[in-house]
């Protein structure tokens, strides 16, 4: 009795001592050390890519923004301010106080099927309104102009980045609200436009924080 006591003490105290040396290296030293090299090798990958402006910071280059004009009384969801670029849609699954501009608490699809009712009615909608707000005078658009990125969200939901096609799709509405030139807001979008990741690896497209954040000074300056 007293041998088979003897040998479950030892065994208890080789896997205490296990669970300390385990717990020091793969919790506390190695977290140490991963996040030591991060901030020496890439400090604003690190950070979250965090975008300052002016020394205050304005976003992720990672997380998707909405822009919005100021909600009005019984007024849902809030209108774009078509001044700026627009993002895909977020359907957000609900609201935080971390991300205000972003009205999402979980990163995750919608989850409905292609012929579900509410998501027909939303892409329907979405592109009506595409329509609308990016036609102007001297630009029309039609509904087959529409890209699926201005429609639909991403699977994340939290997508920063559209299309060159969505992008360009309301370089018209933007220079004429803004009263600039076509062309330089075209060459503004060429800029931003980001290509395949080593050539081939996903496809081109346009982070819409730092595009606007170009149009916001080039406005400044106009």
């Amino acid at each position: 009795m007293n041998n088979s006591a003897a040998n479950t003490g030892r065994v208890l105290w080789a896997g205490l001592r296990a669970l300390l040396v385990l717990t020091l290296v793969c919790g506390v030293l190695y977290p140490l050390a991963v996040t030591g090299i991060a901030q020496l090798t890439m400090p604003g990958r690190a950070n979250g890519s965090e975008i300052e402006v002016d020394g205050k910071v304005v976003g992720s280059a990672l997380i998707g923004q909405t822009y919005t004009l100021p909600l009005k009384d019984g007024e849902e969801p809030p209108a774009p301010d078509l001044r700026w670029f627009q993002p895909r849609p977020s359907n957000g699954l609900g609201t935080n106080s971390v991300n205000t501009q972003y009205s999402i608490i979980l990163s995750g699809a919608t989850n409905r099927s292609g012929d579900n009712e509410d998501l027909i009615k939303w892409v329907t909608d979405a592109k009506a309104a595409v329509v609308k707000d990016n036609s102007t005078a001297d630009y029309p658009v039609k509904p087959s102009d529409v890209p699926a990125d201005a429609v639909t969200s991403s699977g994340s939901g939290l997508d920063p980045h559209i299309s060159p096609e969505y992008a360009r799709l309301q370089i018209h509405r933007v220079a004429e609200r803004n009263k600039l030139d076509v062309a330089t807001i075209e060459k503004l979008v060429a800029e931003h436009t980001d290509d395949r990741i080593l050539g081939f690896i996903g496809e081109p497209r346009v982070n819409v924080l730092k595009l606007n954040i170009a149009l916001k000074d080039l406005v400044a300056k106009s």
